[in-house]
């Protein structure tokens, strides 16, 4: 009995070092640390261009699921669960754009539309009901929708996890932001 037992664990621990040597071999390292799921909210007909690429980055570093979720306001007058056509109708278009990025990315994705009476009670609705790692938030500007600092100041108190705020504006070269190595010249071009 103890040979078998001796036996089958032997096996268990060659199998086992076959899959990791596979995965290694095919470039697929297992993560330890890998965040689970990373929502990304937004809201209006636009999408923040600098949001959605952050959020594209960390899901790939982190081999995580991507979960865009279109917050829509219900007004007050309507019952939380009434159809809102015209919402829905700029929503999808644009859950179907970070779909396709997200795929060409080689990102999960599990899109979603919340609704509630406010932002932040549709962000309350969607985190008591489901579990993320990190929050992707994208700071209102003039011109450009997003997030009020009231809404992110909110969000920071109340959303559990890792909360990053992207700045809307111009996109950031990312080049520029590496480090100089000794020796080289780094030309950057704008």
């Amino acid at each position: 009995m103890t040979v078998l037992v001796v036996i089958l664990a032997v096996a268990v621990v060659a199998l086992g070092a076959v899959a990791l040597r596979e995965r290694r071999r095919h470039g697929v390292t297992p993560r330890a640390n890998a965040a689970g799921r990373i929502l990304f909210p937004f809201l209006g007909t636009e999408l923040s261009q600098r949001g959605l690429d952050a959020a594209l980055r960390i899901a790939q570093i982190d081999d995580a699921t991507l979960v865009p979720v279109y917050l829509a306001r219900v007004p007050m007058h309507l019952p939380l669960d009434a159809a809102l056509p015209v919402q829905c109708d700029s929503a999808l278009p644009l859950l179907e754009a970070i779909e396709q990025r997200a795929v060409r990315s080689g990102v999960a994705v599990d899109s979603r539309i919340e609704r509630g009476r406010s932002y932040r009670h549709a962000i309350r609705e969607l985190v008591e009901h489901e579990n993320f790692d990190t929050t992707v938030v994208t700071a209102a500007d003039s011109g450009t929708t997003g997030l009020l600092p009231d809404e992110i100041s909110w969000l920071l108190e109340n959303v559990p996890g890792e909360i990053i705020v992207i700045r809307p504006g111009t996109q950031v070269d990312l080049d520029s932001l590496r480090p100089r190595r000794r020796g080289r010249r780094q030309v950057v071009k704008r």
